[in-house]
């Protein structure tokens, strides 16, 4: 395939490409009947992965009412299907190297035998990568101008829908979109329905927004717009947001995403046969002083 060949924004498209190199594996959850499965991290006071948790340490509600815990796995050992979206637009330009090396490291030390990884590059154009050894060619110095991150977030999503296995998306960007047709409540919903978490990472090229001038005098409202977006995103999915910092590097951030996606409870319910629009999820744990982080809700199978 044409490295420089535009992903198209429809499901049959994006799951026809993404079935050349996804296999098809058994979900842990085979059970003839619609479940609902939700994957949780749970972290102590000091911000540490909690470990060893029983499933009647585990309280799910849907909608304000109790459900029952029908699944529970200690561990999320179910296969990967990790999405890589990189954000190359000209905002970008001064920290793609970066971007590169530790994007390839991470790919090269998290995936485990029967995971799939897919690239996806992205400015005002969405490209699918299905060689990862692509990760190390620079964005194009007279590429379209612009940027499509809810467009992208909606296509990679689109081609995790129906695949078996824990699904997730990690987002390397400003935030600040410029080009997409979708809005980002599009984007959010697509990921929501797919069951993708997104792990969003703001990534500023510090030289390109004047972000220590207020936007009243002149300055670059993208920093905080854009962290808004990648904090909303990351939230209602049931991923992770992190921004870069000088004293947190990107390898640092992904080993933290890596530990999240290793260690992780999912817990499986049957929904209520009640309304087909979005449905809160609340999910808490007995022992005190822990923070439960999951998902917000779900769309139920129409």
């Amino acid at each position: 395939m044409d490295p420089s060949l535009s992903w198209a924004l429809s499901r049959r498209t994006a799951l026809g490409l993404l079935c050349t190199f996804a296999k098809a594996q058994q979900a842990t959850f085979s059970t003839g009947v619609n479940v609902v499965n939700v994957l949780v991290t749970v972290r102590d006071k000091q911000g540490q992965l909690v470990k060893g948790l029983a499933k009647a340490d585990f309280k799910l509600e849907e909608d304000g009412q109790n459900q029952t815990i029908r699944y529970f796995s200690p561990q999320a050992d179910q296969p990967l299907m990790l999405g890589l979206l990189i954000d190359v637009s000209g905002s970008q330009r001064t920290v793609l190297a970066e971007q590169r090396r530790a994007s390839q490291q991470f790919l090269d030390t998290v995936l485990r035998p029967g995971d799939r990884a897919f690239l996806v590059r992205f400015d005002r154009r969405i490209e699918l990568i299905e060689d990862l050894s692509l990760l190390e060619v620079d964005a194009k110095e007279n590429g379209a101008r612009g940027t499509a991150l809810y467009d992208a977030i909606v296509s990679a999503a689109r081609g995790l829908a129906g695949q078996p296995g824990r699904k997730a998306l990690i987002v390397l960007s400003d935030g600040y979109d410029t080009s997409s047709s979708a809005p980002l409540a599009a984007a959010v919903e697509t990921a929501q329905r797919a069951d993708a978490l997104v792990y969003s990472i703001r990534f500023l090229d510090r030289d390109v927004f004047k972000f220590q001038v207020p936007a009243s005098q002149g300055g670059s409202p993208v920093p905080r717009e854009g962290q808004k977006t990648l904090e909303r995103i990351a939230r209602e999915t049931g991923g992770s947001y992190f921004d870069l910092t000088a004293s947190e590097t990107l390898q640092e951030i992904y080993g933290r995403i890596e530990d999240e996606l290793r260690n992780q409870y999912s817990l499986g319910f049957t929904p209520a046969k009640s309304h087909l629009g979005y449905r809160k999820i609340r999910v808490s744990v007995r022992p005190k002083g822990l923070t439960v982080h999951a998902r917000d809700g779900y769309y139920p199978v129409e």
